[in-house]
């Protein structure tokens, strides 16, 4: 067996990030079958993870030690990896397919607008152009990032490109045809729990109630004002239904007068940020996820697969990738007032059919299985797609530079 070579660029613990967890749960399996470089994010001062010894650690700026492994996500964690990718090209995963947030913080942080007009032109002509100069003056709307998603921005740079869903792969495909694209399973691992008994006991949850959970970075987005809407409905009918609120971010103050407001004290509980081993603990607890996001940045939804990964289904709006989940684990919504009406006939019918919810709950489970998310499997996808795109590249006579094999070990 021959390994590809890979510098590793993403987010690492302690940020607070969903790549980084993603990352540490797949570093670990790539150390073993890949000639691993982790490259340390400027001013990492991160835990020595077990893995440390298996692979070897280079500056963000050092030139790669085979292929660029640039992780893209559409937050201000990842402005170095854009500079990186913008010097050294190389393999983008692209964890979201808009990126305009992005391109705005580092514009904002270094004072770079016309780069930015310059970007946004580049992947949206006059019309992103003009949309930019007028951010720079404090003008701009909330589906703004979403109808300029300035992905090309940054892909222009790439040689090849590897997503996790087929929605992003097709859009990639019809948008940037030259651009090779690959796609994997999203790595998410099972967290180790106990039965979750003693969670529901300590936040007074009775064994007939269903507990119901959200789960990731509290944004506008995340479908947060679909989700209370849903339970002032369930409070007035008296459903034994909880919630529960897992996560931190610039909604967490606005949720929890939000809360208070509507009555809802006793019925919404929200836990704040978690560890790891308090995040098992919960959902080991749940009955069931919600994950209603609109509008969506096309990211594969690495909380929905936590939850299958514990065995448990998910509550999704009915829209692009999410719709690559089966309907039978992944139940769907509408955007808006609709959806909290139907999120309401969803919660109500678990509620009252505990047999139907416990055969979601399996095939919730064989579906996380099946198609190849725990770490291991994800890894072994992952370093056979860039191979792939690697051998696209040579056949195409554009070796990337540093992308040479090296012999197995072991």
């Amino acid at each position: 067996m021959r390994e590809l070579a890979l510098a590793w660029c993403s987010p690492l613990p302690p940020t607070r990030s969903g790549v980084a967890d993603y990352a540490f749960e797949l570093l670990p399996e790539l150390s073993g079958i890949a000639l691993l470089t982790v490259v340390r994010p400027p001013g990492w001062e991160g835990p020595q993870p077990s893995w440390a010894a298996a692979v070897r650690w280079s500056e963000a700026e050092a030139a790669p030690s085979g292929v660029n492994l640039c992780h893209l996500g559409n937050n201000p964690y990842h402005i170095w990896i854009a500079k990186r990718l913008r010097r050294f090209g190389g393999v983008v995963v692209l964890h979201d397919a808009v990126l305009h947030h992005l391109l705005v913080e580092e514009a904002a942080a270094e004072g770079a607008w016309d780069r930015f007009a310059q970007e946004l032109e580049a992947a949206h002509g006059s019309a992103g152009e003009a949309l930019a100069r007028a951010r720079r003056w404090g003008f701009s709307g909330p589906l703004d990032p979403f109808l300029f998603p300035a992905r090309r921005a940054l892909l222009r740079f790439a040689q090849g490109v590897v997503v996790h869903n087929r929605w992003q792969a097709r859009t990639l495909r019809e948008e940037l045809p030259s651009l090779p694209v690959a796609r994997v399973p999203l790595a998410v691992a099972e967290l180790a729990a106990s039965d979750g008994g003693g969670l529901r006991r300590e936040l007074g949850v009775g064994p007939e109630e269903l507990v119901a959970v959200h789960l990731g970075f509290l944004t506008p987005a995340k479908g947060l004002d679909t989700i209370l809407r849903a339970f002032a409905v369930l409070e007035e009918l008296k459903a034994p239904v909880r919630l529960w609120v897992v996560g931190e971010g610039v909604e967490a103050a606005a949720l929890e007068q939000a809360v208070e407001r509507l009555g809802l004290s006793q019925r919404v509980r929200l836990l704040g940020y978690a560890s790891p081993q308090r995040l098992g603990e919960v959902l080991a607890a749940a009955d069931v996820g919600l994950v209603p996001r609109f509008p969506t940045a096309g990211e594969t939804s690495a909380a929905a697969l936590r939850f299958f990964a514990a065995g448990k289904p998910v509550v999704v709006c009915g829209l692009q990738q999410f719709l690559e989940f089966p309907p039978e684990v992944a139940l769907r919504i509408r955007p808006g007032r609709e959806g909290a009406v139907e999120l309401v006939r969803w919660l109500g019918f678990l509620a009252e059919n505990r047999q139907a919810l416990e055969e979601k709950k399996r095939l919730a489970k064989q579906f996380w299985q099946r198609e190849g998310h725990e770490p291991r499997a994800a890894a072994r996808a992952l370093v056979e797609a860039v191979a792939a795109l690697v051998q696209q590249a040579r056949a195409a006579g554009k070796p990337w530079p540093g992308a040479a094999r090296g012999e197995a070990r072991g």
